[in-house]
């Protein structure tokens, strides 16, 4: 899913720029599919290279910094997936550096898909401490919501959840007990309650003695 949304993006980027020539991106993702590591990374290259010359992406003229962006993305996932690590943050790195020059109108939908599709890679590799970096880096960096459905993303959300159950619990325990309220005391019986008089009966005098 995250590399058909990249695609998407990068179509839309790629028109909107006016970017032609022909596209290795597909390929690239079908030789993933497959297995096939080493042509998907050497077809992200040529990606790459499309889009990397100062007329596509340089301080002067921005026009497909972002489609670069994206390719440099595709290219970290896969060397990722194909154990070179250092290639990897290499490209990343440029990834983030294209990102830093262009256009701010897609900028966040740009680092949604890149951030999220280089975290989910470390992800599936077992690296799950900068998975959850690279998101962290990603929503730092501007990127949309669609952060938030990486692998990574979620567990973070749910970790946030865990932290502010485990805050309210400690605070319930910290907290003083509170006495529970005395019970009224029960009212002191008259002598005559004690003898058998019914409560609210009056009293009646004894009868006059006959001698």
């Amino acid at each position: 899913m995250g590399r058909v949304l990249a695609t998407i993006v990068m179509s839309a980027l790629v028109a909107a720029c006016g970017g032609g020539g022909k596209s290795y991106d597909l390929a690239a993702m079908d030789a993933s599919y497959s297995g096939d590591m080493t042509s998907a990374v050497s077809l992200a290259r040529k990606e790459v290279a499309r889009f990397s010359t100062p007329e596509q992406c340089s301080p002067a003229k921005n026009i497909n910094c972002g489609t670069l962006a994206l390719a440099y993305g595709s290219l970290a996932q896969y060397q990722i997936a194909a154990g070179d690590r250092a290639g990897a943050e290499i490209s990343f790195a440029n990834a983030r550096s294209a990102m830093s020059i262009m256009d701010r109108e897609h900028l966040p939908a740009t680092a949604g898909v890149v951030y999220r599709d280089v975290s989910e890679a470390f992800w599936k590799v077992g690296d799950k401490a900068r998975a959850t970096a690279v998101i962290e880096e990603g929503r730092l960096a501007g990127g949309d919501t669609w952060l938030a459905g990486s692998s990574a993303g979620q567990a973070i959300v749910q970790e946030k959840a865990r932290a502010r159950e485990r805050v309210r619990i400690a605070a319930e325990e910290a907290a003083p007990a509170v006495p529970a309220p005395l019970a009224p005391a029960p009212l002191a019986s008259s002598p005559l309650l004690r003898a058998g008089a019914s409560p609210g009966s009056s009293v009646q005098p004894l009868p006059p003695s006959g001698r």
